[in-house]
């Protein structure tokens, strides 16, 4: 049991005539923790930028170019990062918005609005890079099939695009369950929160 359960159920049990645990001391925990959750939920986000960059300085991604180049994919990497990385900027700024908004919330249907709008935007992004990952997936199993289609016949043209297909689902599952463990924790404490001050601000 944490401190915000503590809290309420201290606030639950004691007498009517009692004040030792008021609605104020439970709702400054939940803002603290939510508050807290949405800080790691921004500095989650700021790694996921952050190491894929930092990988052009550690390892040599030259093959990785010299593979999308084969594929003709050159324009598409290039291209498609262009797009991808302002937007995972822009979602990052909205974390850290979210997260200060939080900090500075008055009231208990503020907080309890804006934990669904970082919910909802958490959820945005995660559906946002999986969409990425799936069209790029799309983009390399039509362009390797492309390339190789003199060379394969139909049936290998078939098995070739279902065994990349069955590779990329599994790809993206596994993205899909990394996600989860990052932020779907995160996350469902943040609704535990809401679950919490909804209680709070509708006793009966």
């Amino acid at each position: 049991m944490d401190a915000l359960d503590k809290y309420k159920k201290a606030w639950d049990n004691q007498p009517k005539e009692t004040n030792k645990v008021s609605k104020v001391d439970i709702y400054k925990m939940a803002q603290s923790k939510s508050s807290s959750i949405v800080k790691w939920i921004f500095i989650i986000g700021l790694l996921e930028l952050i190491i894929p960059l930092s990988m052009y300085l550690f390892f040599d991604l030259d093959k990785l170019d010299d593979t999308y180049a084969k594929l003709g994919l050159a324009n598409y990497a290039f291209y498609s990062q262009i797009i991808l990385y302002p937007v995972v900027l822009v979602f990052l700024f909205l974390f850290y918005k979210n997260y200060k908004n939080i900090y500075t919330t008055d009231t208990t249907k503020e907080l309890m609005q804006k934990i669904l709008k970082t919910r909802k935007t958490v959820r945005n992004y995660i559906f946002l890079n999986l969409g990425y990952a799936f069209i790029t997936l799309i983009v390399v199993v039509f362009a390797t099939i492309k390339t190789q289609f003199n060379n394969l016949g139909t049936k290998e043209i078939i098995i070739t695009s279902l065994v990349s297909i069955v590779f990329g689902i599994l790809l993206i599952g596994c993205i899909w369950l990394i996600y989860q463990l990052l932020y779907g924790i995160l996350l469902r404490k943040l609704n535990k929160n809401y679950k919490e001050l909804a209680k709070l601000d509708n006793p009966n």
